[in-house]
């Protein structure tokens, strides 16, 4: 059994015959737990209605390049960022050969050009096409641009030949899919994750908090689990789906976090601190509400244990990730956080309107040593998916010098 749980793929269909297995494949990929927005070409509605395609998706089939005036003018880069994979399947010989050449002129090939995520063709065309000396050097063109290719199976083929350039049957391909989000980077390795805010509390029905969905520190944890990683979630209050495969324990309170990262601590290779802990909490909690009875009321705040402090203080500290969320002088704030807590890695980014806290997309600048990545913007599991990988390389990295 496979899990597709919180992916976002668009699944491209272009002119073929096998457009047809595209309709059961979007059934797999949604039952798996894929949320899956559909693209057609002009030429894939002479074979599968976009209306089928919108029944089995419930969502907005989308077929050309210029938006319509319900939707957003930048339709191609919304769905270039949104998506975790772009899967196209049919993918035409024609297709192949305008991507292969940067053509951008309808609405599919153009996600293709602004896609800064992973794509995946699975070709299907007549056999002799498939063997052409031109379509063998397109695939071999957009596979060093990191195309991925499911090769087509032989059989019979519509055009009553048979050979190879049959489309895979729907299972297999979703299969490839599913396999497509793992790896073995981190197999073996302990990972504790923290994610969402804390509460600290003012009363019994009051308390301070902050704008944190969890879902960065959320897709973190999934990311780590497909790159072979047992993980521990320690989770403030959200409101997501428990990751499959995860060790989830709940708090409320940043103490709480505190405690409960300290006593698994031990037995971790990676702590990644994804959580928005807070930095204060009231000196005393009220037992009984507090009434209304002036227009001021004070507070008085009391420092929050320091957590990654307390970690990178051990004798042994695992391999420390930091989370800088800035809304001014980004580089120096996250910079000055890498070194006075003496993390191996930061990632930084910025929070407003339309980025970071409480929202679906995101985008970071993550230093280590003397180095840095950026990670532009695209959905918070594209961005998981490469910041683990780049933990992985870094961690892997400094457990060789180790060694030596």
């Amino acid at each position: 059994m496979y899990q597709l749980t919180t992916k976002r793929i668009v699944l491209g269909i272009t002119g073929g015959i096998g457009a047809y297995k595209s309709a059961v494949l979007l059934r797999l990929l949604r039952r798996h737990g894929a949320d899956v927005r559909v693209v057609m070409t002009q030429n894939a509605c002479q074979f599968i209605t976009p209306l089928t395609m919108q029944a089995l998706s419930g969502k907005t089939v989308h077929i050309e390049s210029l938006a319509q005036a319900t939707e957003s003018a930048m339709l191609h880069i919304d769905l270039a960022r949104w998506a975790d994979l772009i899967l196209v399947a049919p993918a035409s010989a024609n297709f192949i050969a305008r991507v292969a050449y940067g053509f951008a002129d309808d609405l599919l090939s153009t996600i293709c050009l602004a896609a800064t995520g992973p794509i995946i063709f699975a070709p299907a065309m007549n056999q002799q096409m498939w063997l052409n000396a031109a379509t063998q050097d397109n695939i071999e063109k957009i596979k060093t641009r990191g195309i991925g290719i499911i090769d087509p199976v032989a059989g019979d083929q519509a055009c009553g030949e048979n050979g190879p350039g049959r489309m895979p049957e729907a299972e297999d391909i979703a299969l490839l899919v599913a396999k497509s989000f793992t790896s073995n980077k981190l197999r073996g390795a302990r990972l504790l994750v923290t994610a969402g805010p804390t509460r600290e509390a003012i009363d019994p029905v009051r308390y301070i908090s902050n704008r944190s969905s969890g879902r960065m520190g959320y897709a973190v944890a999934t990311a780590a689990i497909e790159a072979g990683a047992k993980v521990t979630l320690i989770s403030g209050p959200v409101n997501l789906p428990t990751p499959d495969r995860a060790t989830v324990i709940n708090v409320l309170s940043a103490t709480e976090m505190y405690s409960t990262v300290m006593q698994n601590i031990t037995q971790t290779d990676i702590f990644v601190a994804a959580a928005a802990v807070a930095d204060f909490s009231l000196e005393t909690i009220a037992t009984q509400k507090i009434k209304k009875t002036s227009a001021l009321c004070t507070l008085n705040l009391k420092q929050n244990p320091d957590i990654l402090t307390e970690v990178t203080a051990l004798h042994k500290p695992p391999f420390t990730v930091g989370f800088a969320a800035e809304t001014e002088n980004l580089e120096a704030n996250a910079l000055t956080k890498l070194r006075t807590k003496k993390l191996d890695m930061i990632a930084a980014n910025q929070v407003g309107a339309a980025l970071g806290f409480d929202a679906e997309m995101n985008a970071l600048t993550v230093f280590w040593d003397n180095e840095r990545k950026q990670l532009p913007q695209a959905s918070k599991s594209s961005i998981a998916k490469t910041l683990i990988t780049l933990i992985a390389d870094k961690y892997n990295e400094k457990n060789t010098q180790k060694a030596h």
